[in-house]
């Protein structure tokens, strides 16, 4: 692609690179001109006109976004997106739906390496997503680009991006009580759960005993088992896991390096995955136990290592909540 200021009898067909006053009208920039265009441009007094003329290797702005947006997401029903109409050679794509945004950061990284007229931006990695957010853009900086960089961008970029859709449809909370009223979380929860689109079904309280956690472990029904104790988890070996492991199940990891949401543990029972929440899950600020259950909604597997890897970025905001607070009025 060639850039620069032509005369206007060089300019037909080129592509105008800024826009320009035509008498009481303008001539906008990204406008192929024609014949009636240099007319006018002439009748008001232009000689040159800075132009991109695109070469017989060159693929228009509009042309490009295009091609390497399908790339990215060449089934969009079936990957929960929208790919929403190109101009000014860009392209967004949105969530169809709620869920996370699964990108493929690795593919990403390689179409932005390939030319630096061809850009990619998406949110994180397991962001999640309101329906009819966007999930990435495509830009063309320029006006054009090399047909060669583009279909190495299709190439590499295959298949990128997709949502993870909600695979659960209701889960089950208990919380234990030390003396005073354990619905405090309850609202909150209920609230989380339905973003992406989860029925909270049943709510139990109970004492904070292994014996009665346990019990009522024995007696939920929910497809996802979210536990919130009165007094804090402080160790692998606290009321909440030791209840899981008495009702049959299995504590898979304990702790995040996620703050906050530090005192989150991971367990399954009689199928279920069962998530211990941390005590800051009661505020509706976000913390590590939404990372970890909106995974677990979505089906997208988790691990203890998945967990341990959370820590760069984990560093949220503080909560009103909190009651030591990261920083001292006597430092």
């Amino acid at each position: 692609m060639e850039f620069g200021s032509v005369p206007l009898a060089e300019a037909l067909g080129a592509v105008l690179a800024h826009s320009l006053p035509v008498g009481s009208t303008r001539l906008r920039k990204g406008r192929v001109l024609n014949a009636a265009d240099l007319r006018a441009l002439r009748d008001a007094g232009h000689l040159s006109v800075t132009v991109a003329s695109l070469g017989a290797q060159d693929m228009s702005e509009d042309a490009a976004a295009l091609a390497i947006a399908q790339s990215l997401v060449p089934d969009p029903a079936v990957t929960g997106l929208i790919v929403q109409p190109v101009g000014t050679g860009r392209i967004n794509i949105l969530a169809a739906e709620a869920g996370l945004a699964r990108i493929d950061a690795e593919k990403v990284h390689a179409v932005n390496t390939i030319d630096p007229a061809i850009t990619v931006a998406t949110v994180p990695e397991w962001h999640r997503m309101d329906p009819k957010g966007m999930v990435a853009t495509v830009k063309i900086i320029p006006y054009g680009v090399e047909t060669a960089s583009v279909n190495s961008a299709c190439a590499k970029g295959a298949r990128a991006i997709s949502l993870a859709r909600r695979t659960l449809a209701k889960a089950s909370l208990i919380e234990t009580s030390v003396g005073e009223s354990a619905s405090k979380g309850f609202r909150v929860t209920k609230d989380r759960l339905a973003r992406l689109g989860v029925d909270l079904s049943s709510h139990t309280v109970v004492a904070h005993t292994e014996e009665a956690l346990a019990a009522a472990l024995e007696r939920v029904d929910g497809d996802l088992v979210l536990i919130l104790t009165g007094s804090a988890t402080s160790d692998g070996r606290d009321t909440a896991p030791s209840a899981v492991r008495r009702a049959g199940g299995e504590v898979l990891h304990f702790g995040m390096p996620v703050d906050p949401g530090n005192l989150l543990f991971l367990a399954r029972l009689l199928g279920r995955t069962v998530i211990g929440l941390p005590g800051c899950a009661k505020s509706p600020a976000l913390n590590g136990a939404d990372w970890v259950m909106e995974r677990v909604i979505c089906g997208v597997p988790i691990t203890g290592a998945d967990i341990q890897h959370m820590g760069v970025g984990g560093l949220l905001k503080e909560i009103p909540t909190r009651p030591r607070p990261r920083t001292q009025s006597d430092w």
